[in-house]
């Protein structure tokens, strides 16, 4: 009896013990849009730097995230924003929802690559860009042939075989939208690019809420052509899937993942020692297995399907246009073309 209370005591002991070094990290709640399969390998590696604070994940697809985070503005629950688009981050600036803060590896990023201020308040990790993932095997059975170029879209044969994301919700269906009115015009809904999405909404079978889910639709079958980004098509044929990764001619759309600290973050310094984190060689070489393009030069590796010349490719972007005008721009797409797209959850 007295080795099982010297037990018990020893435990309660330990379970004391562990409670207090739980207690002991700090907590921070990061909202994210990362892709689920990344959040592992970059909080593990995070933690063996800094295993004295605990990440807490908030993830949702780039405009929910975004719509959250305005919703909450009058009472902020995050303190980081990490691995969500720069222009839903120039939005939040606008807002004055965003610390600025400079960390330590700054200078080492492209000032292409982050905000502009001095101190920033966000940096760039890695560009995401377009790619339609062309399903090959089932082309054949449709006799239909890959694309070169957006326009390539809008023809007969693909009529319900194009499956996008709604630019509401997802920050990769945005950037479409903004590169295509960047590439034809806007005009007050009367441009070009206007033009071009009605074309191209006669073809298309779903808007869906996720800029990944239209890459894996295709890989699966389920369609021909999904408009995507490049890291989804990469994964998605690295597994073996009967895809192409196909670069649009015309010019690709894009935006940064980037990472900012929320306003009134309830632990600034360990804020701060990740962001530090983030900016640094480490976090970048972590971000080059997934991208083809780092904010810090010549870290990235050569993704296979990835044409050297991608970064090139990318259209022009001004972050705080993209931001300005969001509202303006989702208003117009959603009264045109969101019949279509899937139901919410």
């Amino acid at each position: 009896m007295g080795f099982l209370k010297t037990t018990f005591a020893g435990l309660a002991g330990l379970v004391m013990v562990a409670s207090a070094a739980a207690a002991d990290k700090a907590q921070l709640t990061v909202y994210t849009a990362l892709e689920t399969d990344q959040l592992k390998a970059y909080q593990q590696a995070f933690n063996k730097a800094n295993p004295d604070i605990e990440i807490k994940w908030v993830r949702d697809s780039t405009g929910v995230i975004t719509a959250k985070l305005l919703a909450e503005k009058a009472n902020p629950q995050a303190d980081v924003v990490w691995g969500v688009a720069a222009s839903s981050l120039a939005l939040l600036d606008r807002n004055g929802m965003l610390e600025p803060y400079a960390p330590m590896n700054l200078d080492a990023i492209m000032s292409k690559y982050r905000d502009t201020k001095n101190p920033p308040a966000w940096f760039g990790m890695d560009v995401f860009g377009a790619t339609v993932c062309f399903n090959t095997v089932e082309a054949k059975k449709r006799n239909i042939p890959m694309p070169t170029s957006w326009k390539d879209l809008t023809k007969p044969e693909f009529k319900g075989q194009v499956v996008m994301p709604n630019p509401a919700s997802s920050g990769t269906g945005y950037f479409d939208v903004v590169a295509w009115l960047n590439l034809w015009g806007d005009e007050g809904g009367k441009g070009g690019g206007w033009k071009y999405m009605d074309a191209l909404h006669e073809n298309i079978a779903q808007y869906t809420h996720s800029g990944s889910k239209p890459c894996n639709m295709a890989a699966a079958g389920e369609y021909v052509a999904g408009i995507s980004f490049e890291y989804r098509a990469h994964t998605n044929k690295a597994k073996g899937a009967p895809i192409e990764l196909v670069f649009p001619k015309e010019g690709l759309g894009w935006d940064l993942e980037g990472f900012a600290i929320h306003k009134g973050a309830k632990n600034i310094a360990a804020a701060k020692k990740l962001a530090d984190w983030a900016s640094s060689k480490d976090a970048m070489q972590l971000y080059g297995k997934n991208f083809a393009i780092t904010a810090q030069p010549g870290v990235a590796p050569k993704l296979d399907s990835i044409p050297a010349d991608y970064e090139s490719r990318l259209i022009k972007m001004d972050f705080n246009q993209s931001a300005a005008q969001r509202d303006a721009v989702l208003a117009e797409w959603s009264k045109r073309y969101d019949a279509k797209s899937e139901p919410r959850k």
